[in-house]
């Protein structure tokens, strides 16, 4: 079979991989360049990691070679910091999640081009077009009506940096200044680098909107001044932008499916955008093993997946929406802030938060005993 996949981010990259393996002609075509990547470091859990393992050992060996790794939440509210344990996560560059996808793929003869821009997949002349081209896709927007796409902006704005910082673990800090609230989600994914990702609400943003890029950043720097320890914000193009919740009525058209953030995308306070990524091509090419065939395959995909994606996505929603009004909380303690943080979603509860740290639950409890 001949598959073209469109957009070499972590999804198409992979896919491209797991189908070579499988014997396939793939061909990649990125419209980007090589090294071009946006944003900084990004995260796995260890459940997902271990989920990479089989589909393709070598992949995931290089993967954890440059992994760093920590076992705690750290969030910070007025000033005060209290460690969550039990949260074992691994950070890694995203441009070395990238090297790593395309080192493995060529190694494999998979053809990957870099700088081609793809102005219509119905011309590309292959047995399977997988449209991976990220949350702005070009392959669901060519193919709207067939997808019947849905689009929806978040409240918040958000920016994001890289700073030379060492965060010791995934670390929430809420910082209160004369212009608002300024929230931020960072972590050390490398020896000398931490991902640091400013999250403002819509009152906070109508105070700043007005100011340029530097003098932005200047803010923010000031803002954090107690947090980056005298370290500068780094930029990679950032900007402020909002949010784009994707969700596809329907994930194929022929022989045309979307795979990644250009089929959905899931809110980076829960960190599983990349590992969603990495699984819907797992899934993929797991509907390929058991239909060979593309008009079978590609309804299968989406029949086994839509559920695990839809799962995810109401975990997202709720935590997304948890910091848009995280300002109505601003109230509380920092014990009990930082338990309402992590019990934000449906994933993590009284129980299992207990059983990952109990120390800190039985703190929780006996200020809950003490009526405050």
């Amino acid at each position: 079979m001949k598959i073209a996949v469109i957009g070499g981010g972590p999804s198409g990259l992979y896919f491209a991989i797991l189908m070579r393996l499988e014997g396939h002609e793939v061909e990649v075509f990125e419209r980007n360049a090589r090294d071009a990547t946006f944003g900084w470091g990004v995260v796995f859990s260890d459940r997902t990691l271990r989920s990479l393992a089989e589909p393709d050992l070598e992949t995931h060996r290089l993967l954890v070679e440059q992994l760093r790794t920590w076992e705690n939440v750290d969030i910070v509210h007025r000033g005060q910091l209290i460690s969550v344990a039990g949260n074992r996560f691994s950070g890694i560059a995203r441009i070395a999640l990238l090297q790593v996808l395309q080192n493995r793929a060529s190694e494999l003869g998979v053809a990957v081009h870099f700088e081609r821009e793809v102005s219509d997949p119905l011309e590309i002349s292959a047995d399977l077009i997988v449209g991976a081209d990220g949350v702005n896709s070009l392959v669901r927007s060519r193919l709207a009506e067939h997808f019947e796409p849905s689009l929806e902006q978040g409240n918040n704005r958000y920016i994001w940096y890289g700073t030379a910082q060492p965060f010791g673990g995934l670390t929430l800090t809420f910082r209160s200044a004369p212009e608002g609230l300024f929230m931020a989600h960072s972590y050390k994914y490398s020896q000398g680098l931490s991902t640091f990702i400013v999250e403002v609400d819509e009152p906070t943003w109508r105070n700043i909107e007005h100011l340029e890029e530097n003098a932005s950043r200047s803010l923010l720097e000031r803002v954090f001044a107690a947090d980056l320890g005298g370290h500068r914000l780094l930029s990679n193009l950032s900007r402020w932008i909002r949010f784009t919740v994707v969700r596809n009525r329907r994930w194929f058209h022929r022989n045309v499916v979307l795979l990644g953030d250009a089929l959905r995308t899931a809110h980076f306070s829960i960190g599983s955008g990349t590992k969603l990524a990495l699984e819907d091509s797992i899934a993929l090419r797991e509907a390929f093993r058991a239909h060979p065939r593309v008009e079978d395959a590609l309804p299968a995909f989406e029949a086994t997946r839509r559920s695990q994606v839809a799962e995810y996505q109401a975990v997202s929603e709720l935590s997304r929406h948890w910091f848009e009004n995280a300002r109505h909380l601003m109230h509380l303690e920092p014990l009990p802030f930082a338990y309402e943080a992590m019990t934000r979603s449906s994933r993590v509860d009284d129980s299992s938060l207990a059983r990952r740290d109990p120390a800190f639950v039985a703190a929780y409890r006996e200020y809950l005993a003490r009526g405050r």
